[in-house]
């Protein structure tokens, strides 16, 4: 049974996943109010990705699969903005949405199970040899990360999924899955074993 309410939507052309951390900038005031409402209600809001080429008028702009987060830290920033850092809660599939008065997106969610926990096949180790020489090229990527769970290939297969420079459709067709293995299948062809 999926539980469904209404969160707010923050559209990005990126995407967090359950588990991972993203840092945002927050300017708009429709954002502002969004990350107000979020702090004291101890509530969550959505990041969804958007189709570029929609317009933001359109009913399918706003991609249909997204990922609730929460705010766990927040700090003035040295150019003025407000700065957040959100961590993944949960995979949710967007069943409507529509715009207030000054312009928040809010959706009804419908939250997703999680990826089951799997351990990582040895058939994998490539992909994680791959991540962790990522993750130290660019200590971006992980610096907000509090376990770096290189062993659970939901976990990987998450974290792959946030930066890759995939295509929105492809992005979206392996956040929807039920389980990893799909994502698995696509790393490994995309990588070589």
């Amino acid at each position: 049974m999926s539980l469904s309410e209404q969160l707010p939507i923050f559209p990005l052309t990126s995407q967090v996943l359950p588990e991972g951390r993203m840092k945002l900038r927050i300017f708009e005031p429709r954002y502002i109010r969004l990350v107000k409402d979020s702090l004291q209600r101890d509530a969550e809001f959505v990041i969804a990705m958007f189709d570029n080429d929609k317009s933001p008028a359109e009913d399918d702009y706003i991609r249909p699969y997204g990922t609730s987060v929460k705010i766990i830290d927040f700090e003035p920033r040295d150019d003025g903005l407000l700065g957040i850092t959100v961590e993944g809660q949960s995979r949710v599939r967007i069943l409507g949405h529509w715009l207030e008065s000054d312009n928040l997106r809010i959706g009804n969610i419908e939250h997703l199970p999680a990826w089951p926990q799997a351990a990582l096949p040895d058939s994998c180790i490539n992909l994680k040899e791959k991540l962790q020489e990522a993750y130290e090229t660019y200590p971006e990527l992980s610096e907000l990360l509090p376990d770096l769970s290189y062993d659970r290939l939901d976990w990987l297969c998450s974290r792959w999924l946030e930066i890759l420079p995939l295509d929105t459709d492809t992005k979206q067709s392996l956040i929807k899955e039920e389980s990893c293995l799909k994502t698995q299948e696509y790393l490994l062809d995309l990588m070589g074993k």
